[in-house]
């Protein structure tokens, strides 16, 4: 069982006499005509990404004949790859941890890592993604001898050998690496100190991630008092599984940049009098004028804390019912800082295009939205403002704006 996920991480609702995480409504299980090309053609901003739930199923098919690895559940690319996402459609808590079994089992060499890194990048950069930040637990990736060392130089030179190849094809992205520490083990503070020491190599930042319920972001407080000390960027995974005390714990006790995810801010909202998960449809499109925060959910929009939201994701964990009733709607029209974001682009079968379209087709986004969320996510970015303003002015609102005419 992967450490990212444990069983607790899910809060799996009912329905049907079954146990499920969540499920597609029939909108959204054929993406057929969802990415048009102006959607495809926008620049994107992309900070929440997992380096092992976005490999290309050829890839762990070939790597894993390359190792001996002999427990894929498909040995061809199509049917792995289908198998994949119906493990994560599935309800199944049991088959959608599995799915990790198998990423991690091809990504413990130097050469694996390298592959699936830049073969990351392109897949990104293809998608017209311009800048990046892609996580990973370093300390999942010592099973065949490699030093924590060893992985982050593998993963950074697959990046950049990613961004090489991709700027000679025309579509130029810039890529950095969150390091990730898992809530379950004791490793934060090493994991920490790894970040700081490769932040000019290609690391932007730190981020702990695993069970919410169970294993609170102030288990690791050594880690991030280390981080706050060294003037380093984290972000954590809260508000996802769990519900308010894990958010108000990352950014009160913890000091957190960003939410990984954080839908659950919405527990502390009042749309007509009502919480918001009492009447979701009706809350989505409230009018702003009708919606109450509470004290925390004031504070992340006043301080204009970052929201890394995943849509699709969060419909297959049971943390939203669609695509078109996600809180991230409701959200953007009270300017909060939200982004979109893909989580696990293999296992949702998702890709930046895809949320996005998903987003217009299924809950009436507009280009002008995109761009907003696009600027929202480079001005929430862990590299230096220099960098960051270059990227909007030079790349985001040109792109847009060339969409426009």
């Amino acid at each position: 069982m992967p450490a990212r996920l444990q069983p607790r991480d899910r809060q799996p609702r009912r329905g049907g006499g079954r146990v499920i995480f969540g499920r597609k409504g029939p909108d959204e299980s054929d993406t057929s005509g969802v990415i048009d090309e102006q959607v495809r053609r926008a620049p994107k901003a992309l900070l929440h990404d997992h380096l092992d739930g976005g490999l290309r199923p050829q890839t762990i098919v070939e790597i894993a004949d390359q190792i001996g690895y002999a427990a894929l559940p498909a040995k061809d690319a199509e049917s792995l790859g289908a198998w994949f996402r119906e493990s994560a459609d599935s309800g199944s808590l049991v088959r959608y941890l599995e799915t990790f079994d198998h990423t991690l089992a091809v990504m413990q060499t130097a050469e694996g890592l390298k592959r699936v890194a830049r073969e990351s990048v392109l897949d990104l950069a293809a998608d017209g993604v311009v800048y990046a930040e892609s996580r990973y637990a370093p300390e999942q990736h010592l099973s065949e001898g490699l030093s924590l060392e060893d992985v982050v130089e593998a993963v950074n030179a697959g990046f950049r050998e990613g961004e090489e190849q991709a700027a000679k094809a025309g579509t130029p992205i810039r890529v950095t690496a969150l390091l990730t520490a898992m809530r379950h083990a004791a490793k934060s503070t090493e994991i920490a100190e790894l970040a700081v020491r490769y932040r000019d190599q290609g690391v932007a930042g730190f981020d702990i991630a695993g069970a919410e319920a169970g294993f609170p972001p102030t288990r690791h407080l050594d880690a991030f008092e280390y981080l706050r000390r060294e003037n380093a960027h984290f972000t954590i995974h809260a508000g996802e599984a769990f519900g308010l005390p894990s958010i108000w714990e990352a950014i009160q006790w913890c000091g957190a940049d960003r939410l990984g995810h954080g839908v659950r801010i919405v527990d502390d909202i009042v749309v007509n009098d009502k919480a918001f998960g009492d009447d979701v449809a009706a809350a989505v499109v409230a009018d702003t004028d009708d919606v109450h925060l509470g004290r925390l959910a004031a504070y992340v929009r006043d301080t204009r804390i970052p929201l890394e939201m995943c849509p699709s994701s969060n419909v297959q964990t049971g943390a939203a019912e669609s695509v078109a009733l996600h809180p991230i709607s409701l959200l953007k029209r009270l300017r909060f800082r939200v982004t979109v974001n893909t989580d696990n682009r293999l296992m949702s079968g998702t890709s930046m295009s895809r949320e996005m379209g998903l987003l217009v087709q299924d809950a009436g986004w507009t280009m002008e939205d995109l761009r907003w969320v696009t600027i929202n996510a480079m001005k929430s970015a862990f590299i230096p403002f220099e960098e960051r303003l270059a990227i909007i002015e030079g790349v985001v609102k040109p792109g847009y704006a060339a969409l426009e005419g």
